[in-house]
């Protein structure tokens, strides 16, 4: 700590450190070489000066109103330029010199303890203080940056930054700084603030409920997707019900809803009546659920699905783009997961039914039938991997975990193409 002080106020070792012997300056710096170089050196010259540790303090105190701005940011820059100087630098009228000030004196002043030189730390708060409340943002920002995780800077100062207008600046406060408590979190959620601050607040290593209340009550789609996502955020039940209710025709939040850890069947259930079936399964994964318990959510999901169909006009043009993408050689394993991923349920259907020259209705009927060797069998007339038909059978038909069909030896079919043709024919002369 005293080597922090000795710094940051002048200290006077006259050693140069080993890199800044590469300056075109002496390896020791004497006062005749100073004086000269103040005299009647280059602005280059007086940069390297300027960046010299071992620079007399009176020295950098002068060189804080040289006239280049390369000079003076050398000084804000130096760990060796004395307090007054940098009280000097806080008015600088480059931005620059103001922002590498700013960065150094932010890093330093968490560093010194209270009760440790309580003058010289005054006056390095008093520095850091006026810069943020600098009129540029990307100041305010390097110092928001630089304190936000630290107990050792005054609370007043964090109140100041954490309802600063730019995001920039309040958002490292919001969502780091232990010195904000529920109480200040809560009021400042009230005095209406921007979306990405709300989002930090979302994203706090630990959000309480009556805070988690708040933020969902802003209805703010991303700063409650945060929220969800947010495994140390606690939401009561009733909360989680109203952003249900609210996630039902917003589908940003469907992917951090079903994904929220430790959710309760009641909410599942509730979830699964409207997400993707691919994140149904994902959230039943998450949660280890019984089998069961995942049969009945698998169940309420189908009997969605069966019930949502397209428009004739949408499906004939879904047919079209699936045939066009044929006869451009698109369809293929990686299109067939991408169309899952993405929850493209009725293109992907028109698109197995072209890439296994089946009517679409016995394409349906295929993945409405709950049999994993009929999935596996479409699948197989497609020219698909055995990998790509089990994704069809959990992910995209919801197939019972107790009828899957699994890949032979990790990746191979594992019964033979004369029984694959057989449960495709049963669905065939149904048609």
């Amino acid at each position: 700590m005293l080597n922090k002080l000795k710094s940051l106020f002048g200290g006077t070792e006259k050693k140069a450190p080993a890199a800044q012997k590469s300056a075109q300056l002496p390896a020791t710096l004497t006062k005749e070489h100073e004086q000269k170089i103040l005299q009647s050196g280059t602005p280059t010259e007086r940069q390297a000066l300027a960046a010299r540790h071992d620079a007399r303090p009176e020295v950098l105190y002068y060189l804080a109103e040289d006239a280049s701005p390369a000079v003076r940011r050398a000084i804000a820059q130096n760990p060796a330029t004395p307090i007054q100087a940098a009280e000097k630098l806080t008015s600088d009228d480059d931005e620059e010199v103001r922002e590498e000030l700013a960065r150094k004196i932010g890093r330093l002043v968490p560093g010194l303890a209270p009760g440790e030189k309580d003058a010289l730390r005054e006056k390095a708060i008093k520095v850091l203080e006026t810069l943020a409340q600098d009129q540029l943002p990307k100041v305010r920002a390097i110092i928001a940056d630089e304190i936000k995780s630290s107990g050792e800077v005054p609370k007043d100062l964090i109140d100041r930054l954490a309802r600063d207008v730019e995001e920039i600046v309040c958002g490292p406060i919001l969502q780091y700084s232990p010195l904000l408590n529920d109480d200040d979190l809560r009021e400042i959620i009230a005095a209406g603030i921007s979306s990405g601050a709300l989002k930090a607040i979302a994203s706090r290593a630990h959000v309480p409920a009556d805070v988690a209340d708040d933020i969902a009550a802003t209805l703010d789609v991303p700063a409650i997707a945060s929220l969800l996502a947010n495994a140390n955020a606690q939401i009561r039940e009733d909360t989680l019900d109203q952003i249900i209710d609210q996630a039902q025709s917003v589908e940003e939040l469907h992917t951090p809803l079903a994904l929220r850890p430790q959710l309760s069947i009641r909410a599942m259930k509730r979830i699964a009546g409207f997400v993707a079936s691919a994140l149904v399964h994902a959230m039943m994964d998450q949660a280890a659920l019984p089998e069961e318990q995942a049969e009945d959510l698998l169940e309420r999901v189908r009997e969605r699905l069966s019930s949502e169909r397209v428009g004739d006009d949408e499906e004939a043009e879904l047919a079209a783009r699936a045939l066009d993408y044929f006869q451009k050689g698109m369809l293929n394993d990686k299109f067939v997961h991408e169309q899952i991923e993405a929850n493209r349920r009725e293109l992907l259907l028109q698109c197995l039914a072209v890439m296994a020259d089946l009517p679409a209705a016995t394409v349906r009927q295929i993945v409405h039938s709950k049999s994993g060797r009929a999935v596996t069998a479409l699948a197989w007339k497609a020219g698909l991997t055995m990998r790509t038909a089990y994704e069809l059978q959990t992910r995209y038909a919801l197939v019972p975990t107790a009828q899957l069909l699994s890949a032979k030896g990790g990746e191979d079919y594992p019964i033979d193409d004369n029984e694959l043709d057989w449960h495709l024919s049963y669905f065939v002369e149904q048609a």
